[in-house]
């Protein structure tokens, strides 16, 4: 019997109900994991809250990893006793143990632990896919990313860096600051302080930068958009602080022929060769040690609702697990 965090109905962390799920045996293409780390992320918050619908009753959680029990019929891609971690989906992975598609897993090498691999699997592709493929940046650039004391912020620090990218990060206090400072950030905005916008004008002497990413929403949308230097490109990426209002596209035009968009980590990994891709280059920034993934926090699966309470008052900083 597999203990599992599930939602019955939406609303706040007290709607989380750790339940006991009966598992079958995996089926064609499936494959049974043991998890023994669950990522928390904050699209677990708006899949709880329902700002991202999902059918209900329903499992929560987007990124574990484990090893492998057992497979089910034609699985070639993961055998008994793998370590494997994924992240992206089928959501419901705030378990003990879970059925999943084995094409969803991807083998751990060697040198990452089933920790790293858990706080770093979604958060890392993220970065992946926002620095070498949404907006690909390049050396000298000089880019803006907000949260850069978050676990995706503190990733793309560190992925900026090795890249030869020069990143301004905000963050809303001091600490987090020096945080992001030792991450791998050139320059922190500590918003509250200062206008973000008239500060990122200054850095870059009255340019702006080519790209800004923007995973806080509402609270920053629109000051993000006085970022972009001529023909930039605007990356909402979430929504922390709410969405974002709808916008007229005449705005863009006004702000210098600027390009918006809502990527997610679905559509960039949408086919086994772009998952494998991705992970690939997240594998190979942490072996190098270009990329490095602490967990900053740990809380017992049972008690799933303290970590939501803790990751929506911002009194998280980097990674957080989820232990079974």
């Amino acid at each position: 019997m597999s203990q599992a965090i599930r939602i019955h109905k939406t609303g706040g962390p007290e709607v989380l109900s750790f339940d006991e799920v009966q598992l079958d045996a995996p089926g064609p293409g499936q494959a049974l994991v043991r998890q023994t780390a669950i990522g928390l992320n904050y699209i677990d918050v708006y899949h709880r809250t329902g700002l991202y619908p999902l059918p209900l009753p329903s499992g929560i959680g987007l990124e574990a990893a484990g090893q492998v029990v057992a497979v089910g019929d034609g699985v070639t891609l993961v055998r008994p006793g793998d370590r494997v971690a994924y992240a992206g989906g089928p959501i419901g992975a705030y378990a003990t143990e879970r059925l999943m598609p084995a094409a969803s897993l991807l083998v751990l090498p060697d040198g990452v632990s089933d920790e790293t691999a858990a706080a770093s699997m979604l958060q890392g592709m993220t970065v992946e896919y926002l620095l070498t493929r949404t907006y690909p940046v390049k050396a000298g650039d000089t880019i803006l990313f907000h949260a850069a004391a978050g676990g995706v912020g503190l990733i793309a620090g560190q992925w900026a860096k090795a890249l030869g990218v020069r990143a301004i990060g905000t963050v809303s206090t001091e600490a987090k600051a020096e945080l992001a400072l030792a991450h791998g950030y050139a320059y922190v905005i500590i918003t509250g302080k200062e206008k973000v916008s008239t500060r990122v004008r200054e850095l870059t002497d009255g340019r702006g930068v080519p790209v800004v990413y923007d995973s806080i929403g509402k609270d920053t949308f629109f000051d993000s958009l006085d970022c972009p230097a001529l023909r930039g490109y605007m990356v909402s990426f979430g929504n922390s602080s709410g969405p974002v209002p709808s916008i007229e596209p005449g705005i863009l035009g006004a702000k210098g022929s600027l390009f918006l968009t809502r990527p997610s980590l679905m559509a960039y990994t949408s086919t086994r060769a772009e998952l494998e891709g991705s992970a690939g280059k997240l594998f190979a920034m942490l072996a190098s040690g270009a990329v490095k993934v602490p967990v900053r926090q740990r809380f017992a699966l049972k008690d799933a609702e303290l970590a939501h309470r803790a990751i929506e008052s911002r009194a998280t900083v980097g990674s957080t697990l989820l232990m079974p």
